[in-house]
């Protein structure tokens, strides 16, 4: 019969929907939970790229300089962003918890105007002015994945980086 076919068929369809639709749901808490198990990072083990930190440095002389300064300084109100007072307020803290704070709050004005990407990149340029070591591998957007990687104000031992 044709139409007990065809509704096998239908109901084969929508099963191999709804999996797909609980594999893709699953998916950001795999992400999640891999991160955890994975061993963490700091960012003394170059977690960004250069080039990442050169777009960074574009979307941070266009949107930030303003309030931060041309050299990461601070003016006014905003914060350095550089220098020892800025490395002790985030020693031993996460780059998600830094990428946190510049996603929900920069630009003062429309944090939402920034896309996430421009900020992980803008996130690297502070990183490489700080003289962290750069890497093969660029920063990811993903707060989850960021709050895997300590903030570390001096290298930690057996680490072969080093600030210049």
């Amino acid at each position: 019969m044709p139409t007990i076919e065809i509704k096998e068929e239908i109901l084969l369809g929508i099963a191999l929907a709804i999996a797909i639709c609980l594999v893709w749901r699953q998916e950001p808490r795999a992400l999640a939970q891999d991160a955890q198990t994975s061993e963490s990072q700091s960012v003394w083990d170059g977690v960004y790229t250069e080039d990442q930190a050169k777009r960074g440095e574009d979307f941070y002389q266009k949107d930030c300089s303003t309030c931060h300064g041309d050299r990461l300084n601070g003016t006014g109100e905003a914060p350095a962003l550089s220098g020892g007072k800025f490395l002790s307020n985030w020693n031993g803290l996460t780059l998600g918890d830094l990428f946190e704070r510049i996603r929900k709050t920069m630009p003062q004005d429309k944090p939402e105007r920034v896309p996430r990407r421009e900020k992980a990149d803008v996130l690297a340029y502070i990183l490489n002015f700080n003289k962290f070591p750069a890497g093969k591998n660029e920063l990811r957007n993903q707060a989850e994945w960021l709050k895997q990687i300590q903030f570390e104000e001096t290298k930690p031992e057996g680490n072969k980086a080093s600030r210049p």
